[in-house]
């Protein structure tokens, strides 16, 4: 029986949940949530998840929430291959070892370059401080340094010889300032071959196809609906200015 993957793909964790469950042939329903809409708030949705965030899962009358989470359910149900997320001891706490530094790592200040960089000043028409824009630069060349020096070293992947659920999420969250016009990968060939790898083992055409909207960003966000993106306006501008 279909899953269903509630998504939002300018979500960097919902394209690691949609790469991971399109690459190993996991059946599901997509429902789009448009988080820029507020649907993530609509009654129906809630009956979901309470987190109101995306990506949320439903099996039947099991629902669940948190990508990681979902990434790992959805390697256990449908038994995919072990290098996703090895049995091996020591692999497994590699993977796991990525999986818990990266929220308050890659993941936080890469969406913020996003939003300094991009959201902040072509959706909502507010100026980003010089200051701001500079220490959070600074916060993703540490975080881009750390994955360079820390966890991919002279390995392939993250984890070893094989491609793994950390080097998804990884690849996932370093697009996402791409998506603002910031080429991450200039100056540093370990990170651009180790990119290379991870868009080999996952397919150049699901690759392209999970990140063609955030890609698009800088084109996409003159067509977003400026009354409903302000909604959120004072609580975006609290979060990052």
């Amino acid at each position: 029986m279909a899953v269903e993957l509630y998504l939002d793909l300018y979500s960097q964790p919902c394209r690691s949940v949609y790469i991971f469950a399109k690459k190993n042939n996991v059946p599901f329903e997509f429902r789009k949530v448009n988080l820029f809409d507020g649907e993530q708030y609509g009654e129906e949705f809630g009956k979901i998840t309470l987190i109101r965030k995306v990506p949320a899962l439903r099996d039947g009358d099991f629902c669940l929430g948190e990508s990681i989470a979902i990434l790992q359910y959805l390697a256990e149900k449908f038994k995919t291959p072990d290098s996703w997320y090895p049995a091996d001891l020591q692999q497994r706490a590699r993977v796991n070892e990525y999986l818990s530094w990266q929220h308050s790592g890659l993941r936080a200040h890469g969406s913020r370059v996003f939003w300094l960089r991009l959201m902040i000043p072509k959706a909502l028409g507010v100026e980003v401080p010089q200051e701001k824009m500079d220490a959070a630069m600074e916060d993703l060349n540490g975080s881009l340094k750390l994955l360079e020096e820390k966890f991919i070293q002279d390995r392939p992947f993250i984890a070893g010889d094989h491609i793994s659920l950390a080097d998804l999420v990884a690849i996932v969250e370093i697009m996402q300032p791409v998506g603002a016009g910031l080429d991450v990968f200039e100056g540093r060939p370990r990170l651009s071959a180790w990119r290379d790898r991870v868009q080999a083992a996952i397919g150049k055409e699901l690759f392209d196809d999970a990140h063609q909207i955030i890609v698009g960003a800088q084109e996409s966000i003159k067509m977003m609906d400026d009354s409903k993106l302000s909604l959120f306006k004072p609580k975006i501008l609290q979060r990052f200015l």
